[in-house]
């Protein structure tokens, strides 16, 4: 698929077991439009697993009803509570197979790539996402849960990824973990070579 057409849909999603964000814009040449934003409140589901569910069930409801091309989402950042990273993965791994299931290609965009995308800084706030947003896509009203404008924040992000902005996401996160591949390599062969004593043969 052509990811650089200029008349496109793109569908982000912000992943989450409490509350899902999503946001969906078209692209018609240079110009971004808001479709729709919003959210999925998770909150009155008990069982995880029912969660995860509803998750999947939402984001296929949003393609059969928006037909994106592309489909975008943040990926989780690392944290130190285990059981929560677990269920944010599940999270993001229901989103990603309904996006899958029906044949959409996925990216995947860190938290600060994708703030560092809409704002120029990294370490933004929601709140300063939210209100650069409102300037890029034209719209008033900032929606009531700040989930929904970082979903869209994904998708813008995507787009200008795609679109090759200079000021925005340089790198994906596959590069980033090559990157980090790369330079445990390095190190590890730095190790080797200062401490032949210690490699047993």
């Amino acid at each position: 698929m052509n990811t650089n057409k200029t008349d496109k849909v793109i569908l982000g999603i912000d992943p989450g077991t409490v509350v899902m964000g999503y946001g969906i814009i078209h692209i018609t040449g240079n110009n971004l439009r808001l479709i729709s934003a919003g959210v999925l409140s998770l909150d009155k589901k008990e069982d995880h697993f029912l969660r995860i569910k509803e998750i999947f069930d939402t984001v296929e409801k949003l393609i059969k009803e928006y037909k994106p091309d592309e489909f975008s989402i943040e990926e989780p950042f690392f944290g130190k509570n285990v059981q929560s990273m677990l269920k944010l993965g599940r999270a993001q791994g229901a989103a990603i197979s309904a996006a899958l299931h029906h044949h959409l290609p996925v990216h995947g965009y860190s938290p600060r790539t994708i703030k560092k995308s809409i704002t120029g800084n990294g370490a933004s706030s929601k709140e300063q996402v939210a209100s650069m947003l409102r300037t890029i896509l034209k719209f008033e009203e900032t929606p009531k849960f700040l989930d929904a404008t970082d979903a869209l924040g994904v998708a813008v992000c995507h787009y200008f990824q795609t679109k090759g902005n200079p000021q925005n996401c340089s790198t994906s996160n596959t590069k980033i973990k090559k990157s980090s591949a790369k330079k445990s390599k390095a190190s590890w062969s730095a190790f080797i070579n200062k401490n032949p004593d210690r490699i047993k043969k």
